[in-house]
């Protein structure tokens, strides 16, 4: 008798639970539509040069603009593990941009991730992040899309998701799993401009879009923001902000925290791959203010592991087997004339590779990336004339490019682990598969 309370006891509750779950899930689909635009927005010149601002720091274009195609129209793939998200018109085309939505609209698409008419968005569109963007800021960026940027009539892309991803009840699960609208927690004990490199860096700039690590569903995982995360299908890893042997800034002055974001070149390195284009895209446009304020937010993010490398010039390449030998001379053949004989590189033109951290990293990823394919810093107006990487796909087999990588990662201080042939063997048919 007592066994069998506690079994229906259990059952009531876990129907109760259903009950609940599936009350919160119908409410995610009934939101209603907001009403069409009244042209009633009241605009000022400073208004919209802002908005102009605002959407380039959050890099709207980057997105929303197809290779070769109009600005903000569109049409852009977001590729994820689920599948395909197409950016939609951002344009003020009335009937297949944005023309019909009201201010209102707008912001709750940011801070809310619906559409105009209540429909949820897929948080490939970073609303999430955008959810901490203030109504003052998000009335400044429709603003300008409305009033600076042409309307192009272009019928949005749909969505290639493979199941279940693709269905509506998924996205609704997702979102009472995972997001939940909300503002910037302001930290009074912080300086100003702490709090404003916060707003940015966690809200518009959305960083931890890319540099946060996250689960099977794609979702942040608490307690692991800016931990590092390989970009879905681009073969590119996005380093970890508070691993100081990967990319965390504590240790950098902030001045050159600023120079790199708005020109991608410092001291310690330049930006290649998508932060190359986040750069030349967005962060090149910063206000001095606004830069130093993201970099006293980065700068202060606490390190979580590693140690700041400092390499020994004294310390030569280690051992003088065949292999080693081999990639010592397929170094001076190829990279001493940029990199320097003892991988010191020259200032202002090529990183050096003496404690360079892609170099070391455990995650090889963006050393086979730029080796292979090459690749430059951006141009901007700090830098506008980047010196490029060459590509080595064509030019060098495997068992070469193994030699001289760890040629590299052990030379002149570098104590990286060894990669093996059989590593690069895979990242090269991986990319491979990727190009063709």
């Amino acid at each position: 008798m007592k066994l069998r309370r506690v079994f229906w006891g259990a059952l009531i509750v876990f129907g109760l639970l259903v009950v609940v779950w599936a009350a919160l899930v119908a409410r995610e689909f009934a939101t209603s539509a907001l009403p069409a635009n009244t042209d009633k927005f009241a605009v000022t010149a400073t208004q919209i040069e802002r908005g102009e601002y605002l959407a380039r720091i959050g890099n709207c274009a980057g997105c929303h603009t197809a290779r070769g195609g109009e600005p903000y129209a569109g049409g852009r793939a977001v590729d994820t593990p689920f599948g395909a998200v197409y950016a939609g018109n951002l344009t003020p085309d009335r009937a297949t941009g944005i023309g019909d939505w009201s201010s209102d609209a707008f912001y709750r698409a940011l801070h809310e991730g619906r559409s105009r008419d209540g429909r949820m968005l897929y948080p490939a569109f970073p609303y999430p992040n955008f959810t901490q963007v203030t109504r003052e800021d998000s009335d400044a960026i429709y603003a300008y899309l409305m009033n600076r940027v042409a309307p192009v009539h272009r019928v949005n892309t749909a969505h290639a998701l493979t199941f279940p991803y693709d269905s509506s009840l998924a996205l609704a699960m997702w979102r009472l799993l995972y997001f939940k609208p909300a503002s910037l927690q302001v930290d009074t004990s912080q300086s100003a401009a702490w709090q404003r490199g916060a707003y940015l860096v966690q809200g518009l700039a959305h960083c931890g879009a890319c540099h946060s690590t996250r689960n099977a569903l794609g979702a942040p995982l608490a307690g692991h923001a800016y931990d590092g995360a390989m970009m879905p299908l681009n073969d590119w890893y996005a380093p970890s902000l508070t691993a100081r042997d990967e990319a965390s800034v504590a240790d950098w002055p902030l001045q050159d925290i600023a120079r790199w974001l708005q020109s991608g070149t410092s001291p310690q390195g330049a930006a290649f791959g998508p932060m190359a284009e986040i750069v030349f895209q967005s962060t090149q446009y910063l206000s001095n203010d606004d830069a130093l304020a993201m970099a006293t937010y980065l700068k202060a993010l606490p390190v979580t592991r590693g140690v700041a490398f400092k390499p020994s010039p004294q310390t030569v390449s280690s051992g003088h087997t065949a292999a080693a030998d081999r990639g010592s001379a397929l170094y001076k053949e190829h990279c001493a004339s940029c990199h320097g004989k003892d991988g010191e590189g020259k200032a202002g033109a090529y990183p050096a590779l003496a404690g360079n951290r892609t170099v070391l990293m455990a995650n090889t990823t963006n050393l086979y990336r730029v080796v292979l394919s090459g690749g430059f810093a951006p141009a901007t107006a700090g830098n506008p004339q980047p010196h490029g990487m060459p590509p080595f796909y064509h030019l060098l087999g495997d068992d070469d490019l193994t030699a001289l990588l760890n040629y590299v990662r052990s030379a002149w201080g570098n104590n990286a682990p060894a990669i093996t042939t059989l590593d690069l063997i895979h990242y090269r048919d991986a990319l491979r598969s990727t190009q063709h």
